[in-house]
């Protein structure tokens, strides 16, 4: 641990709650230097969603690698990328009747952001972008204008500007769609008319807030009406973290592009793509560049994710299942503890529960992690418990999880009684 405690930037943060040394990792389980097993309900914040070393993917990514496949390609025509695009089209893409171009950007989620933010502004000709309360979208300059968290804005070190915030729905009870309306119609509202709407359909770090398929069918009517164009980060909360592939798709609306990032490359390897609108494609030949766009491995075991998962529904209803599976947990849980508790937050396999504040969420996370879980929290406080285990694990591991997570809210809860007492 010494090496870390003095090598290692103050910027790290995981590791400051789970001080151990992982040496490897298989399915839903981490595995210590000293051998111990945590089961892992972090996934890599959404990045693993198939799981640590998923065995078909691997073996996909090892052929390739001992047959020579290119690694680096920059944005260069190869089998792989090409493989990658074909299995899209065909399992994800033309299944749902989407029509999109697809664009390669820099290996993170902020990069696939900064790209849709700005080909919304090329495209319109304007510069404002709406974002919302609690919205997380990444930290370079751009996204991070996008990004509602405070701790986060704080590390610019500069003004951020570009964006207009309004409130997502639910949010301390406003309308916000009302009023954004009732501000485009307002030629005196102070409102610049935006270039995109910027939004994700479950606020990952936010809270796990979820926006509803009415409210999501107005914002599309909204943007439409006025040349807003919508663009969904689907990041964290896509790849069939909430249940379908698109977390949008039970709404039954278009978005103008959507960013996916994480779990995109199936395997935990660094891959980013903004999927737009064929209409929208107004780039010139390198005017959004990056060395990385071309990460060859990634397209091979997201490729390998796309067939073996996607290709007819029992993976969707695999997740449906567990995610059911999990909703009667954190119902038990509401009922059992309420004075440890608010309410069930999030869709899908992107679930959690809101605490009373956020120390009795950071006292559940630090428990569950004596008993062997990896768990963390989110929200505005940090006040919720974050269920985000790989999307592969089977009903007898999740048990184990919820089991851990339930008993780690019992021991606090009396731990809060003795204290009263």
């Amino acid at each position: 641990m010494d090496i870390f405690n003095k090598q290692e930037s103050n910027v790290k943060s995981y590791c400051n709650s789970f001080p151990v040394v992982f040496t490897s990792a298989k399915g839903c389980w981490l595995t210590t230097e000293g051998g111990e097993r945590y089961i892992d309900f972090l996934a890599g914040a959404g990045s693993l969603n198939y799981g640590h070393n998923n065995a078909v993917l691997k073996k996909a990514l090892m052929d390739y690698i001992d047959s020579d496949g290119i690694t680096h390609g920059l944005d260069m025509h190869t089998e792989a990328k090409a493989a990658f695009l074909t299995a899209l089209r065909n399992h994800i893409l033309e299944p749902r009747q989407l029509d999109y171009k697809v664009q390669f950007t820099g290996p993170t989620g902020t990069n696939a952001v900064e790209a849709a933010m700005k080909l919304a502004r090329k495209v319109t000709g304007r510069t404002n972008i709406v974002a919302f309360t609690n919205g997380f979208h990444g930290c370079t300059m751009g996204a991070l204008t996008a990004t509602g968290n405070q701790h986060h804005r704080g590390g610019a070190g500069m003004p951020l500007f570009g964006t207009t915030r309004l409130p997502y729905e639910g949010y301390a009870d406003i309308d916000g769609l009302a009023l954004f309306e009732t501000m485009l119609n307002d030629n005196s509202s102070g409102l610049d008319k935006p270039a995109a709407v910027l939004l994700e359909v479950v606020q990952g770090e936010g809270g796990l807030n979820v926006a509803s398929n009415e409210w999501l069918q107005k914002l599309r009517k909204l943007c439409t009406k006025h040349n807003i164009l919508m663009i969904v980060d689907d990041i964290q909360a896509g790849c069939g973290r909430t249940g379908t592939f698109f977390s949008f798709e039970p709404s039954g609306i278009e978005p103008d592009m959507i960013t996916l990032s994480k779990s995109i490359g199936g395997y935990g390897l660094p891959m980013a793509v903004v999927l737009l609108k064929p209409e929208l494609d107004k780039w010139s030949p390198g005017e959004h560049n990056g060395t990385f766009r071309g990460n060859n491995h990634a397209f091979i075991t997201a490729t390998q994710a796309i067939e073996s998962y996607w290709s007819n529904d029992e993976f969707e209803n695999h997740i449906a299942a567990r995610s059911k599976q999990v909703a009667k947990t954190i119902e038990r849980t509401l009922k059992k503890l309420p004075s440890l508790f608010v309410q069930a937050k999030g869709r899908g396999m992107m679930q959690g529960i809101e605490c009373k504040n956020g120390d009795i969420a950071s006292a559940i996370s630090d428990r569950c992690f004596e008993k062997g879980m990896v768990i963390e929290t989110a929200g505005p406080n940090d006040e919720v418990v974050k269920f985000f285990c790989p999307l592969t694990i089977s009903e007898s591991e999740l048990e184990q999880g919820l089991q851990i997570f339930e008993q780690a809210a019992v021991d606090i809860a009396n731990k809060l009684t003795r204290k009263a007492s």
